[in-house]
């Protein structure tokens, strides 16, 4: 009973550290947040994506439905899920690319690009990142409408939790950097271990069960891959340009990996 509720109190951390959805009051001081606390909540990452996503994906089905079968119809779809999704996070992970991509872009130097993401204006790389981003995802998510409004609801579903499960392997195999004084990610300076890595991987693969189980036709393993390679890229980007990892690449790690999904699965079902 003890490991359940420290469970809730970490699954609801991890909901109040990265949403906007309401955990204050008498459930906030219940929830206790420390920074021990926010690292074992690492594992619950992707539990965060399955709330995300289900409310996403619902927010799809119902603009979808409610509007004429018009060839458009997917395209508004696409942008009110993406709406629902800012808001529901606060563009939490959004904010992250702009800052990372505003470094990296803005110095080779390494202390030179941390310094600049430290930065609270956005430049021009960030709003770049984040047209070719927010673009990116409207239209992937307009082209799997297209071929089935239930296909592109259940994609926003797994990509959302893939694409927190992906930063999980920056926090357990790279070294935080930056100034971890005034940084958010901080209490993610220490590697996690290996029972919460494990937490978020069943979390990650209870998803593509349910994917699977819910639409077997579908070859989702072209999203993982499409994720997968994402990741890597993230992952060796983040190693030779900052020798490690901050929030703000976390952040940009779920945007690429959220793409990277919906991407590999629209190639898959084109080959």
């Amino acid at each position: 009973m003890k490991r359940l509720i420290k469970s809730i109190r970490y699954f609801l951390l991890a909901l109040q550290f990265f949403t906007r959805i309401p955990i204050k009051g008498r459930l906030g001081e219940w929830v206790d947040y420390s920074p021990e606390a926010l690292r074992k909540s690492a594992a619950y990452f992707p539990a965060v994506g399955w709330i995300v996503g289900v409310i996403t994906a619902l927010s799809y089905w119902l603009i979808a439905s409610k509007l004429p079968d018009l060839p458009a119809t997917p395209l508004v779809a696409a942008f009110a899920s993406t709406f629902v999704g800012l808001m529901l996070t606060g563009a939490f992970h959004e904010d992250g690319l702009a800052d990372l991509t505003d470094g990296l872009g803005g110095s080779m130097k390494r202390e030179k690009a941390l310094e600049i993401m430290k930065d609270s204006r956005i430049g021009s790389f960030g709003t770049l990142s984040l047209i070719i981003a927010l673009g990116g995802k409207i239209s992937l998510l307009t082209l799997l409408g297209q071929q089935d409004i239930i296909l592109a609801c259940l994609a926003l579903f797994g990509a959302h939790i893939s694409s927190r499960f992906t930063p999980l392997f920056l926090i357990r195999f790279q070294s935080h950097v930056g100034d971890e004084a005034g940084s958010k990610s901080k209490p993610l300076s220490d590697a996690i271990s290996w029972p919460t890595f494990s937490v978020g991987t069943i979390w990650w693969l209870a998803s593509l069960i349910l994917l699977h189980f819910l639409y077997p036709d579908v070859p989702w393993w072209g999203a993982v891959v499409g994720a997968v390679i994402a990741l890597i890229w993230m992952f060796r980007l983040l190693a030779r340009r900052l020798e490690g990892f901050t929030g703000d690449g976390l952040g940009a790690t779920q945007q690429i990996c959220e793409i990277g999904f919906y991407l590999g699965l629209l190639l898959v079902m084109q080959a």
